[in-house]
Formats: C-alpha cells, structure tokens, sequence
C-alpha cells in the first residue's frame, strides 16, 4: 500500500516515514503543494493521503477541496488546528478523518490500516478506479457508462488481478450470467468495446490464452 504524507515538519516526516515503513507500507513525503500536485500528476498508485493544514505555499483545506477531493483517494487531515469548525468543515467536506498534533503513531496507524480496509473493494490502476463492491468504474473520476455485462466482465478481472482469467472461464461465466452460448469471437469484441469506453488499455491480452489486469 502506498502511502502519500503532505507534511512541511521535517521531525513528523521521519517518524511516520520509519514507523509505516516498519508496518510494511511504502510512504512518500512532499513538504508543499506544488511539488504534490506534480507528484501526484505523476503517480496514479496512491492509496491513502495524509495531509497538514498549514503548508508553506497554501492551505491544505483547500488542496482538498480544490484537487484532492475529486481523485477519490482517501484523505486523512493531521494538523495542530483543533478549531471544530475546520474539523466539521473537513469532514464534510469528504475527509476520512481529522487527527490533531500532538498525536499518537500506532494510533494513526490503526485508523490508516481500517480506513484502507473499507477500501480493499476500490482498486486503481493508471487513470482507472474501480468499486468491485459497487460495480462502478470511473476514468478520471469521472464515471464511466458500460452494460451490465461488461461490468460483469470487467470486475471478473479486477477480481483477480495480477492474474490471467483464461478464455474457456470467461465462456463460461457469460453462459453463467446470460445463458448464451458465445464464441471466443465474441469476447473479442466485449473486451475491445470495454476498451473503447476506458480510453486506455489496461487490459492485457495474453494471446490464445485470456485477459489480464495488472495492479501496478
């Protein structure tokens, strides 16, 4: 899992950097707002943000608000403003949770790990996020319209990602939900028009055998 900390206090950064790595996730830090727009323009694997208020070129209410917000990614605020009305602002704003300095680590790390839990279902590849629970897709953030069957077809592959699922098990599954009888032909163009919709390919071809999606 990667973790994105928006941080500017040097001290804060190295703690949280040795405990999540100890925890077994992969942290980045960026200390002001331009150099995380820029990273995350460059970086479509985040799974979690951890973000201070006051940085030193802005203010991190309205990085959310204005840029954050729309990339659904979850957002925790950890700031030494107590102010209730930001907290209440924060939260309805869409924030996962607001944590005030001085703060507990093993704290922050246990509501981090349920946070990221109640997202297992959302998996993001490239520009794409997907709600296996849901059955919903969005390029961009911006939702993107495909059948119920492609949905279907679509989330058979989120399911196993990293993973080929053969030609014959795509057969089947179809037969399964639709009880027709289709050709290899026939998945052919299911897959190219689930293509033409995402925009961009992240769906493999694995030649003779299936298809597979790749968490990268």
């Amino acid at each position: 899992m990667n973790i994105l900390l928006i941080e500017d206090n040097l001290t804060i950064i190295k703690g949280l950097t040795y405990s999540f790595i100890k925890n077994n996730y992969n942290i980045t830090s960026k200390t002001n707002i331009k150099d995380t727009i820029e990273y995350i323009n460059n970086n479509t694997n985040i799974n979690l943000i951890i973000l201070d208020i006051t940085l030193p070129d802005g203010n991190g209410i309205s990085l959310y608000n204005t840029y954050l917000k729309k990339l659904n990614i979850p957002v925790i605020f950890l700031t030494a403003n107590d102010n209730e009305d930001d907290v209440v602002n924060c939260l309805e704003l869409g924030a996962e949770d607001y944590i005030t300095k001085p703060f507990s680590t093993k704290e922050l790390i246990v509501r981090v790990n349920k946070i990221l839990l109640r997202y297992k279902s959302i998996i993001k590849v490239n520009n794409i996020t997907f709600d296996t629970n849901k059955l919903i897709l969005y390029k961009d953030s911006k939702l993107v319209n495909l059948t119920a069957l492609e949905l279907k077809l679509i989330n058979l592959l989120f399911l196993n990602i990293n993973k080929v699922v053969t030609r014959s098990t795509i057969l089947d599954k179809i037969w399964e939900w639709t009880g027709n009888d289709v050709d290899y032909h026939t998945v052919t163009v299911y897959f190219n028009r689930i293509r033409d919709k995402i925009g961009k390919d992240i769906i493999i071809t694995i030649k003779g055998i299936g298809y597979r999606i790749d968490e990268k």
